[in-house]
């Protein structure tokens, strides 16, 4: 017989609907003799560098699993999402599902996929730095500035061009299908290893997308900056700029371990969620 699965329990949201749903899946899992929490998550404080879960799970949305694999840090584990929000690219699971499949997740019937993370680095005029890990985007946003500003790209030391818009994404593959998309940015399979530079309203209609390896160094500049310009972390980390800050982009250490179950494919989950129901079909006359 195999070992008891150990879990971590995240539902870390306050809203009625996820608290019930962390209450109802605490239940479950503590009615099966086959698993053994190792602790359960409902106010963000949980250390993850004491624990050793085969597996964490992760009630919410696509932003709770960004809150928890940033929570990690160094040390990260494989989540299994419970998606409890709109979307769902990474809680891709519906409460139900969780259930009808845990089955086959207890018996550890389910394949983990590492995904690319980034280490960003903001160092300011003055010299100092803050580094921040992430998993979607790193996004510099004119936001309350109301000013077109200018965004200098270099990629490996190399000047590539300025960007002049509204701000500019650094996007991952697992990013592709947020902010990025939405800004007119392409869809990248999760699973390939590079980034994303997507332009956010750009005043040159020549600027487009550029997608390149994750193996190279991003830098960011800026030389100029009207009060209200903002670095975004994963549409949860802001931090304001200054004249001549620069934000460095690379590839983490670390990767995002995402669970999957059978019959949970990316490109299942892209046409459930986008509505990719293919060609209209027209009757033939």
């Amino acid at each position: 017989m195999s070992a008891p699965l150990p879990i971590v329990i995240v539902a870390r949201d306050q809203v009625p609907h996820v608290k019930l749903a962390g209450a109802e899946v605490r239940r479950f899992l503590e009615q099966r003799p086959d698993v053994e929490i190792l602790a359960f998550d409902a106010a963000d404080q949980l250390d993850f560098s004491q624990l050793e879960p085969e597996l964490v799970v992760v009630l919410g949305g696509d932003g709770a699993i960004l809150r928890a694999c940033r929570q990690m840090g160094a040390k990260q584990h494989p989540i299994l999402g419970i998606n409890l929000g709109r979307l769902g690219f990474l809680a891709d699971l519906a409460q139900e599902e969780f259930v009808s499949h845990f089955p086959q997740i207890v018996n550890r019937q389910y394949r983990v996929v590492h995904h690319l993370m980034y280490d960003c680095t903001l160092t300011r005029a003055d010299g100092t730095q803050e580094s921040h890990l992430g998993l979607n985007e790193v996004v510099v946003s004119a936001g309350a500035s109301f000013h077109i500003m200018e965004v200098e790209l270099e990629i490996d030391h190399e000047p590539v061009t300025t960007f002049t818009g509204d701000g500019l994404i650094v996007s991952t593959p697992v990013g592709s299908t947020a902010h990025s998309l939405s800004a007119g940015g392409p869809i990248l399979h999760q699973e390939l290893q590079g980034f994303v530079i997507t332009p956010i309203c750009p005043h040159t209609l020549t600027v487009r997308p550029v997608v390149d390896s994750a193996d190279r160094l991003y830098t960011l500049r800026l030389p100029q900056v009207q009060p209200g310009v903002m670095l975004v972390i994963d549409g949860q980390i802001q931090l304001p700029l200054h004249d001549g800050d620069r934000i460095d982009i690379r590839r983490a250490a670390v990767t995002f371990q995402l669970a999957k179950v059978a019959g949970h494919s990316y490109y299942g989950t892209l046409h459930r969620k986008l509505g990719w129901a293919g060609q209209p079909q027209y009757r033939r006359r």
